[in-house]
Protein backbone atom coordinates (compact mmCIF):
# COMPACT_ATOMS: atom_id res chain seq x y z
CA UNK A 1 0.00 0.00 0.00
CA UNK A 2 1.48 3.34 -1.05
CA UNK A 3 2.12 6.11 1.44
CA UNK A 4 -0.46 8.89 1.44
CA UNK A 5 1.13 12.19 0.47
CA UNK A 6 -0.64 15.50 1.14
CA UNK A 7 -1.84 17.39 -1.95
CA UNK A 8 1.01 19.46 -3.31
CA UNK A 9 0.82 23.23 -2.96
CA UNK A 10 1.49 25.73 -5.75
CA UNK A 11 2.56 29.34 -6.05
CA UNK A 12 -0.39 31.71 -6.42
CA UNK A 13 1.23 33.91 -9.10
CA UNK A 14 4.37 34.33 -11.15
CA UNK A 15 5.41 37.53 -9.37
CA UNK A 16 4.89 35.75 -6.06
CA UNK A 17 7.20 32.93 -7.10
CA UNK A 18 9.88 35.30 -8.43
CA UNK A 19 9.83 37.38 -5.26
CA UNK A 20 9.98 34.26 -3.10
CA UNK A 21 12.79 32.69 -5.17
CA UNK A 22 14.67 35.99 -5.26
CA UNK A 23 14.10 36.22 -1.52
CA UNK A 24 15.62 32.77 -1.11
CA UNK A 25 18.65 33.88 -3.12
CA UNK A 26 18.89 37.29 -1.48
CA UNK A 27 19.89 36.95 2.14
CA UNK A 28 22.76 37.23 4.56
CA UNK A 29 24.92 35.99 1.71
CA UNK A 30 24.38 39.32 -0.07
CA UNK A 31 24.50 41.84 2.76
CA UNK A 32 26.57 40.17 5.49
CA UNK A 33 28.74 37.66 3.63
CA UNK A 34 29.37 39.20 0.19
CA UNK A 35 30.80 42.51 1.48
CA UNK A 36 33.23 40.91 3.92
CA UNK A 37 34.40 38.35 1.35
CA UNK A 38 34.86 41.21 -1.11
CA UNK A 39 36.89 43.04 1.52
CA UNK A 40 38.99 40.01 2.46
CA UNK A 41 39.76 39.09 -1.16
CA UNK A 42 40.90 42.39 -2.60
CA UNK A 43 37.68 43.94 -3.87
CA UNK A 44 37.08 44.11 -7.61
CA UNK A 45 39.10 41.00 -8.54
CA UNK A 46 36.89 38.87 -6.29
CA UNK A 47 33.79 40.59 -7.66
CA UNK A 48 34.78 39.82 -11.25
CA UNK A 49 35.49 36.13 -10.49
CA UNK A 50 32.20 35.90 -8.58
CA UNK A 51 30.24 37.39 -11.49
CA UNK A 52 31.84 34.97 -13.96
CA UNK A 53 30.80 32.05 -11.75
CA UNK A 54 27.27 33.47 -11.41
CA UNK A 55 26.79 33.91 -15.17
CA UNK A 56 28.34 30.69 -16.41
CA UNK A 57 27.62 28.36 -13.51
CA UNK A 58 25.01 29.91 -11.23
CA UNK A 59 22.30 30.63 -13.82
CA UNK A 60 22.79 27.23 -15.49
CA UNK A 61 22.53 25.37 -12.18
CA UNK A 62 19.45 27.35 -11.18
CA UNK A 63 17.73 26.50 -14.49
CA UNK A 64 18.60 22.85 -13.89
CA UNK A 65 17.24 22.92 -10.34
CA UNK A 66 13.97 24.53 -11.46
CA UNK A 67 13.63 21.91 -14.22
CA UNK A 68 14.34 18.95 -11.94
CA UNK A 69 11.95 20.24 -9.27
CA UNK A 70 9.04 21.03 -11.60
CA UNK A 71 9.42 17.89 -13.72
CA UNK A 72 9.36 15.62 -10.67
CA UNK A 73 6.84 17.60 -8.67
CA UNK A 74 8.94 16.77 -5.60
CA UNK A 75 11.39 18.49 -3.29
CA UNK A 76 15.13 17.73 -3.21
CA UNK A 77 15.15 14.07 -2.14
CA UNK A 78 12.05 13.02 -4.07
CA UNK A 79 13.22 14.81 -7.21
CA UNK A 80 16.37 12.69 -7.43
CA UNK A 81 14.66 9.52 -6.22
CA UNK A 82 11.92 9.81 -8.87
CA UNK A 83 14.56 9.39 -11.59
CA UNK A 84 16.91 6.95 -9.88
CA UNK A 85 17.06 5.56 -6.36
CA UNK A 86 20.84 5.51 -6.65
CA UNK A 87 20.81 9.32 -6.66
CA UNK A 88 18.78 9.75 -3.48
CA UNK A 89 21.95 10.68 -1.57
CA UNK A 90 22.37 13.81 -3.73
CA UNK A 91 18.98 15.06 -2.57
CA UNK A 92 19.83 14.20 1.03
CA UNK A 93 23.02 16.26 0.74
CA UNK A 94 20.85 19.21 -0.29
CA UNK A 95 18.52 18.74 2.69
CA UNK A 96 21.46 18.38 5.08
CA UNK A 97 23.09 21.48 3.60
CA UNK A 98 19.97 23.54 4.25
CA UNK A 99 19.62 22.00 7.71
CA UNK A 100 23.23 22.71 8.74
CA UNK A 101 23.12 26.25 7.31
CA UNK A 102 20.12 26.82 9.55
CA UNK A 103 22.39 25.68 12.37
CA UNK A 104 24.09 29.10 12.30
CA UNK A 105 21.94 31.31 10.05
CA UNK A 106 19.33 32.15 12.74
CA UNK A 107 22.18 33.22 15.03
CA UNK A 108 23.27 35.95 12.62
CA UNK A 109 19.64 36.80 11.88
CA UNK A 110 19.20 37.30 15.62
CA UNK A 111 22.21 39.62 15.70
CA UNK A 112 20.61 41.82 13.03
CA UNK A 113 17.37 41.97 15.01
CA UNK A 114 19.29 42.86 18.15
CA UNK A 115 21.12 45.69 16.39
CA UNK A 116 17.83 47.30 15.41
CA UNK A 117 16.98 47.47 19.10
CA UNK A 118 20.51 48.45 20.15
CA UNK A 119 20.50 51.39 17.75
CA UNK A 120 17.58 52.80 19.71
CA UNK A 121 19.38 52.24 23.01
CA UNK A 122 22.58 54.14 22.19
CA UNK A 123 24.72 51.79 20.10
CA UNK A 124 26.15 54.71 18.10
CA UNK A 125 26.65 57.10 21.01
CA UNK A 126 30.18 55.86 21.70
CA UNK A 127 31.86 54.91 18.37
CA UNK A 128 35.07 53.73 20.06
CA UNK A 129 33.11 51.09 22.00
CA UNK A 130 31.19 49.60 19.05
CA UNK A 131 33.75 46.85 18.40
CA UNK A 132 33.80 45.87 22.04
CA UNK A 133 30.00 45.97 22.18
CA UNK A 134 29.72 43.45 19.37
CA UNK A 135 32.31 41.13 20.92
CA UNK A 136 30.62 41.30 24.31
CA UNK A 137 27.18 40.70 22.79
CA UNK A 138 28.00 37.59 20.73
CA UNK A 139 30.12 36.22 23.56
CA UNK A 140 27.30 36.50 26.10
CA UNK A 141 24.91 33.65 26.77
CA UNK A 142 21.36 34.89 27.16
CA UNK A 143 20.84 37.88 24.84
CA UNK A 144 21.98 36.25 21.55
CA UNK A 145 19.86 33.19 22.30
CA UNK A 146 16.76 35.27 22.91
CA UNK A 147 17.16 37.14 19.61
CA UNK A 148 17.94 33.89 17.78
CA UNK A 149 14.72 32.36 19.10
CA UNK A 150 12.72 35.42 18.01
CA UNK A 151 14.20 35.18 14.52
CA UNK A 152 13.51 31.44 14.33
CA UNK A 153 9.93 32.04 15.51
CA UNK A 154 9.39 34.45 12.59
CA UNK A 155 10.47 31.66 10.25
CA UNK A 156 8.07 29.21 11.87
CA UNK A 157 5.19 31.68 11.55
CA UNK A 158 5.79 32.17 7.82
CA UNK A 159 6.61 28.58 6.77
CA UNK A 160 3.75 27.09 8.80
CA UNK A 161 1.30 29.17 6.76
CA UNK A 162 2.30 27.33 3.60
CA UNK A 163 3.48 28.33 0.12
CA UNK A 164 0.93 30.84 -1.21
CA UNK A 165 -0.31 31.95 2.20
CA UNK A 166 3.05 32.26 3.93
CA UNK A 167 6.26 32.22 1.89
CA UNK A 168 4.79 33.91 -1.20
CA UNK A 169 3.03 36.67 0.74
CA UNK A 170 6.14 37.35 2.77
CA UNK A 171 8.26 37.60 -0.41
CA UNK A 172 5.87 40.06 -2.06
CA UNK A 173 6.15 42.39 0.93
CA UNK A 174 9.72 41.91 2.10
CA UNK A 175 11.61 42.00 -1.21
CA UNK A 176 10.41 45.47 -2.36
CA UNK A 177 11.08 46.77 1.17
CA UNK A 178 14.62 45.39 1.04
CA UNK A 179 15.41 47.00 -2.32
CA UNK A 180 14.02 50.35 -1.20
CA UNK A 181 15.99 50.40 2.05
CA UNK A 182 19.28 49.49 0.36
CA UNK A 183 18.81 52.14 -2.32
CA UNK A 184 18.34 54.80 0.38
CA UNK A 185 21.56 53.82 2.16
CA UNK A 186 23.52 53.48 -1.10
CA UNK A 187 22.51 56.99 -2.16
CA UNK A 188 23.74 58.43 1.13
CA UNK A 189 26.97 56.43 0.97
CA UNK A 190 27.74 57.55 -2.59
CA UNK A 191 27.24 61.23 -1.75
CA UNK A 192 29.93 61.28 0.97
CA UNK A 193 33.20 63.12 0.18
CA UNK A 194 35.84 60.55 -0.76
CA UNK A 195 33.32 57.89 -1.79
CA UNK A 196 35.09 57.44 -5.14
CA UNK A 197 37.84 55.43 -3.42
CA UNK A 198 35.25 52.85 -2.40
CA UNK A 199 33.98 52.62 -5.98
CA UNK A 200 37.54 52.12 -7.21
CA UNK A 201 38.02 49.34 -4.66
CA UNK A 202 34.85 47.61 -5.85
CA UNK A 203 35.28 47.98 -9.60
CA UNK A 204 39.03 48.31 -10.38
CA UNK A 205 40.48 44.76 -10.29
CA UNK A 206 43.87 43.93 -8.78
CA UNK A 207 44.62 40.25 -9.34
CA UNK A 208 47.87 40.22 -7.33
CA UNK A 209 46.07 38.97 -4.21
CA UNK A 210 44.08 36.25 -5.98
CA UNK A 211 44.75 32.66 -4.83
CA UNK A 212 43.04 29.29 -5.18
CA UNK A 213 41.16 30.08 -1.99
CA UNK A 214 39.80 33.23 -3.68
CA UNK A 215 38.24 31.14 -6.44
CA UNK A 216 36.70 28.73 -3.94
CA UNK A 217 35.35 31.65 -1.91
CA UNK A 218 33.82 33.15 -5.06
CA UNK A 219 32.30 29.82 -6.12
CA UNK A 220 31.03 29.18 -2.60
CA UNK A 221 29.53 32.66 -2.50
CA UNK A 222 27.79 32.10 -5.84
CA UNK A 223 26.19 28.88 -4.53
CA UNK A 224 25.46 30.26 -1.04
CA UNK A 225 24.00 33.52 -2.31
CA UNK A 226 21.88 31.94 -5.07
CA UNK A 227 20.67 29.15 -2.74
CA UNK A 228 22.13 26.49 -5.05
CA UNK A 229 23.27 23.00 -4.12
CA UNK A 230 21.08 23.02 -1.01
CA UNK A 231 17.73 21.94 -2.48
CA UNK A 232 16.03 25.34 -2.20
CA UNK A 233 15.50 25.96 -5.90
CA UNK A 234 14.55 22.32 -6.58
CA UNK A 235 11.95 22.61 -3.82
CA UNK A 236 10.65 25.99 -5.02
CA UNK A 237 10.63 24.69 -8.60
CA UNK A 238 8.48 21.73 -7.52
CA UNK A 239 5.67 24.15 -6.63
CA UNK A 240 5.68 25.74 -10.12
CA UNK A 241 2.97 25.22 -12.71
CA UNK A 242 3.78 24.03 -16.23
CA UNK A 243 3.24 27.46 -17.83
CA UNK A 244 6.20 29.19 -16.17
CA UNK A 245 9.25 30.06 -18.30
CA UNK A 246 11.98 28.46 -16.19
CA UNK A 247 15.00 29.95 -17.97
CA UNK A 248 13.64 33.50 -17.88
CA UNK A 249 12.69 33.15 -14.23
CA UNK A 250 16.19 31.89 -13.38
CA UNK A 251 17.77 34.92 -15.09
CA UNK A 252 15.39 37.30 -13.28
CA UNK A 253 16.06 35.74 -9.88
CA UNK A 254 19.82 35.75 -10.45
CA UNK A 255 19.74 39.36 -11.65
CA UNK A 256 17.85 40.45 -8.54
CA UNK A 257 20.29 38.56 -6.33
CA UNK A 258 23.38 40.12 -7.93
CA UNK A 259 21.69 43.53 -7.87
CA UNK A 260 21.18 43.33 -4.10
CA UNK A 261 24.78 42.21 -3.57
CA UNK A 262 26.05 45.17 -5.57
CA UNK A 263 23.66 47.51 -3.76
CA UNK A 264 24.98 46.22 -0.45
CA UNK A 265 28.53 46.91 -1.62
CA UNK A 266 27.57 50.39 -2.76
CA UNK A 267 25.89 51.02 0.58
CA UNK A 268 29.05 50.08 2.48
CA UNK A 269 32.37 50.52 0.68
CA UNK A 270 32.08 54.15 -0.47
CA UNK A 271 31.22 55.13 3.11
CA UNK A 272 33.96 52.91 4.56
CA UNK A 273 36.64 54.54 2.40
CA UNK A 274 35.17 58.03 2.77
CA UNK A 275 35.53 57.73 6.54
CA UNK A 276 38.98 56.12 6.43
CA UNK A 277 38.02 52.70 7.76
CA UNK A 278 39.39 49.25 6.84
CA UNK A 279 37.42 47.19 4.29
CA UNK A 280 38.90 43.83 5.34
CA UNK A 281 37.27 43.52 8.75
CA UNK A 282 35.93 40.03 7.99
CA UNK A 283 32.59 38.75 9.35
CA UNK A 284 32.43 41.68 11.78
CA UNK A 285 32.28 44.20 8.91
CA UNK A 286 28.51 44.61 9.10
CA UNK A 287 28.30 44.66 12.89
CA UNK A 288 31.40 46.69 13.75
CA UNK A 289 32.57 48.82 10.82
CA UNK A 290 29.14 49.73 9.43
CA UNK A 291 27.73 50.98 12.78
CA UNK A 292 30.96 53.00 13.16
CA UNK A 293 30.31 54.49 9.72
CA UNK A 294 26.78 55.46 10.73
CA UNK A 295 28.05 56.91 14.02
CA UNK A 296 30.45 59.14 12.08
CA UNK A 297 27.58 60.52 9.97
CA UNK A 298 26.08 62.45 12.87
CA UNK A 299 22.36 63.08 13.25
CA UNK A 300 21.21 60.95 10.33
CA UNK A 301 23.39 58.02 11.46
CA UNK A 302 20.93 56.33 13.84
CA UNK A 303 18.15 56.54 11.25
CA UNK A 304 20.33 54.93 8.59
CA UNK A 305 21.50 52.31 11.09
CA UNK A 306 17.91 51.26 11.85
CA UNK A 307 17.12 51.15 8.12
CA UNK A 308 20.22 49.07 7.40
CA UNK A 309 19.63 46.46 10.09
CA UNK A 310 15.93 46.22 9.19
CA UNK A 311 17.10 45.52 5.62
CA UNK A 312 19.60 42.94 6.87
CA UNK A 313 16.89 41.21 8.94
CA UNK A 314 14.51 41.19 5.97
CA UNK A 315 17.19 39.67 3.74
CA UNK A 316 18.02 37.04 6.34
CA UNK A 317 14.36 36.14 6.77
CA UNK A 318 13.59 35.72 3.05
CA UNK A 319 16.46 33.23 2.75
CA UNK A 320 15.97 31.36 5.99
CA UNK A 321 12.33 30.55 5.23
CA UNK A 322 13.47 28.81 2.03
CA UNK A 323 16.10 26.85 3.93
CA UNK A 324 13.53 25.73 6.46
CA UNK A 325 11.12 24.84 3.65
CA UNK A 326 13.67 22.43 2.14
CA UNK A 327 13.71 20.34 5.31
CA UNK A 328 9.97 20.74 5.89
CA UNK A 329 9.18 19.66 2.31
CA UNK A 330 11.25 16.51 2.80
CA UNK A 331 9.07 15.40 5.72
CA UNK A 332 5.86 16.36 3.90
CA UNK A 333 6.78 14.62 0.64
CA UNK A 334 8.71 11.60 1.87
CA UNK A 335 7.12 10.93 5.25
CA UNK A 336 3.59 12.25 4.69
CA UNK A 337 3.75 14.49 7.76
CA UNK A 338 1.32 17.41 8.02
CA UNK A 339 2.94 20.81 7.35
CA UNK A 340 2.63 22.42 10.78
CA UNK A 341 3.90 19.33 12.57
CA UNK A 342 6.84 19.15 10.16
CA UNK A 343 7.61 22.84 10.69
CA UNK A 344 7.62 22.58 14.47
CA UNK A 345 9.80 19.45 14.43
CA UNK A 346 12.32 20.88 11.98
CA UNK A 347 12.45 24.23 13.79
CA UNK A 348 13.11 22.49 17.10
CA UNK A 349 16.07 20.58 15.67
CA UNK A 350 17.43 23.70 13.97
CA UNK A 351 17.01 25.56 17.24
CA UNK A 352 19.24 23.06 19.04
CA UNK A 353 22.01 23.49 16.43
CA UNK A 354 21.65 27.27 16.57
CA UNK A 355 21.97 27.24 20.35
CA UNK A 356 25.23 25.29 20.03
CA UNK A 357 26.46 27.74 17.37
CA UNK A 358 25.63 30.77 19.49
CA UNK A 359 27.22 29.35 22.64
CA UNK A 360 30.33 28.32 20.67
CA UNK A 361 31.15 32.02 20.36
CA UNK A 362 31.02 32.47 24.11
CA UNK A 363 30.63 30.07 27.00
CA UNK A 364 31.32 26.99 24.82
CA UNK A 365 34.20 28.50 22.86
CA UNK A 366 36.51 25.79 24.20
CA UNK A 367 34.34 22.99 22.76
CA UNK A 368 35.42 22.17 19.21
CA UNK A 369 34.66 19.75 16.39
CA UNK A 370 37.63 19.01 14.14
CA UNK A 371 39.43 22.04 15.53
CA UNK A 372 36.62 24.60 15.17
CA UNK A 373 33.56 25.70 17.14
CA UNK A 374 30.01 24.72 16.16
CA UNK A 375 29.36 27.99 14.31
CA UNK A 376 32.43 27.60 12.09
CA UNK A 377 31.87 23.85 11.75
CA UNK A 378 28.43 24.29 10.17
CA UNK A 379 29.67 27.16 7.99
CA UNK A 380 32.76 25.37 6.63
CA UNK A 381 30.97 22.03 6.18
CA UNK A 382 28.27 23.59 3.99
CA UNK A 383 30.01 26.46 2.22
CA UNK A 384 33.34 24.79 1.46
CA UNK A 385 32.20 21.18 0.96
CA UNK A 386 28.49 20.37 0.65
CA UNK A 387 27.35 23.20 -1.63
CA UNK A 388 30.01 22.85 -4.32
CA UNK A 389 29.67 19.04 -4.30
CA UNK A 390 25.89 19.38 -4.38
CA UNK A 391 26.17 21.60 -7.45
CA UNK A 392 28.61 19.16 -9.04
CA UNK A 393 26.28 16.20 -8.46
CA UNK A 394 23.30 18.12 -9.85
CA UNK A 395 25.15 19.03 -13.05
CA UNK A 396 26.31 15.43 -13.56
CA UNK A 397 22.82 14.10 -12.81
CA UNK A 398 21.11 16.50 -15.22
CA UNK A 399 23.76 16.37 -17.93
CA UNK A 400 24.45 12.63 -17.98
CA UNK A 401 21.47 10.83 -16.45
CA UNK A 402 18.40 12.79 -17.55
CA UNK A 403 17.02 12.51 -21.05
CA UNK A 404 18.04 15.51 -23.13
CA UNK A 405 14.75 15.71 -25.01
CA UNK A 406 12.81 15.53 -21.75
CA UNK A 407 14.82 18.51 -20.51
CA UNK A 408 14.19 20.39 -23.77
CA UNK A 409 10.47 19.77 -23.41
CA UNK A 410 10.52 20.85 -19.76
CA UNK A 411 12.44 24.07 -20.44
CA UNK A 412 10.34 25.04 -23.47
CA UNK A 413 7.04 24.03 -21.87
CA UNK A 414 6.45 21.49 -24.60
CA UNK A 415 7.59 23.89 -27.32
CA UNK A 416 5.33 26.78 -26.31
CA UNK A 417 8.19 29.04 -25.10
CA UNK A 418 11.59 29.63 -26.64
CA UNK A 419 14.89 28.71 -25.06
CA UNK A 420 17.33 29.52 -27.85
CA UNK A 421 20.35 28.75 -25.70
CA UNK A 422 19.24 25.23 -24.79
CA UNK A 423 22.12 23.51 -26.60
CA UNK A 424 24.69 25.86 -25.04
CA UNK A 425 23.10 25.39 -21.60
CA UNK A 426 23.13 21.59 -21.93
CA UNK A 427 26.77 21.63 -23.06
CA UNK A 428 27.71 23.74 -20.03
CA UNK A 429 25.78 21.49 -17.63
CA UNK A 430 27.14 18.26 -19.11
CA UNK A 431 30.78 19.09 -19.76
CA UNK A 432 31.99 22.50 -18.60
CA UNK A 433 30.39 23.00 -15.19
CA UNK A 434 31.33 19.60 -13.67
CA UNK A 435 34.97 20.13 -14.70
CA UNK A 436 35.03 23.76 -13.53
CA UNK A 437 33.49 22.95 -10.13
CA UNK A 438 35.81 19.96 -9.69
CA UNK A 439 38.94 22.00 -10.36
CA UNK A 440 37.94 24.91 -8.12
CA UNK A 441 36.69 22.60 -5.35
CA UNK A 442 39.84 20.43 -5.46
CA UNK A 443 42.30 23.30 -5.10
CA UNK A 444 40.08 25.20 -2.69
CA UNK A 445 39.27 22.27 -0.41
CA UNK A 446 42.95 21.30 -0.38
CA UNK A 447 43.72 24.71 1.11
CA UNK A 448 41.24 24.34 4.00
CA UNK A 449 43.21 24.31 7.24
CA UNK A 450 40.75 21.97 8.97
CA UNK A 451 41.87 18.85 7.07
CA UNK A 452 40.04 16.55 9.47
CA UNK A 453 36.79 18.46 8.88
CA UNK A 454 37.24 18.16 5.12
CA UNK A 455 37.74 14.41 5.45
CA UNK A 456 34.68 14.15 7.71
CA UNK A 457 32.52 15.99 5.17
CA UNK A 458 33.66 13.82 2.29
CA UNK A 459 33.17 10.66 4.34
CA UNK A 460 29.66 11.79 5.21
CA UNK A 461 28.88 12.07 1.50
CA UNK A 462 30.26 8.57 0.86
CA UNK A 463 28.15 7.14 3.70
CA UNK A 464 25.04 8.84 2.31
CA UNK A 465 25.75 7.36 -1.10
CA UNK A 466 26.04 3.87 0.38
CA UNK A 467 22.90 4.05 2.50
CA UNK A 468 20.78 6.32 0.29
CA UNK A 469 18.20 3.64 -0.50
CA UNK A 470 17.29 3.41 3.17
CA UNK A 471 16.74 7.17 3.59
Amino acid sequence: MEKSIPKRENWGSRIGFIMAAAGSAVGLGNIWRFPYLLGENGGAAFLLIYLVFVVFIGISIMIAEFAVGRNSGSAAVGAYKSKSGKWTFAGVIGVLSAFFIMGFYPVVGGWSLAYIAQTFTGLLSNPEAIGGTFGAFIGSTTAPLIWMIVFLALNVFIVARGIAGGIEKAGKILMPVLFGLLVLIAIRSLTLPGAAAGLSYMFKPDFSAVTGQTYLAALGQAFFSLSLGMGCMITYGSYLNKKEDLATNAVLVTGMDVGVALLAGLAMFPAIFALGMAPDAGPGLVFVVIPSVFAAMGGIGPILSVIFFVALTVAALTSSVSLMEVAVAYFIDEKGIERKKAVYSVASAMGVLSILSSLSLGSMSGVTLFGVGFFDFFDILTDKIFLSIGGLLLSVFVGWFLDKEMLRKELTNGGTVKFALFEAWHFLIKYVIPVAISIVAFYGIKSIEQTSLMIFGLLMIVVLAVFSKKL
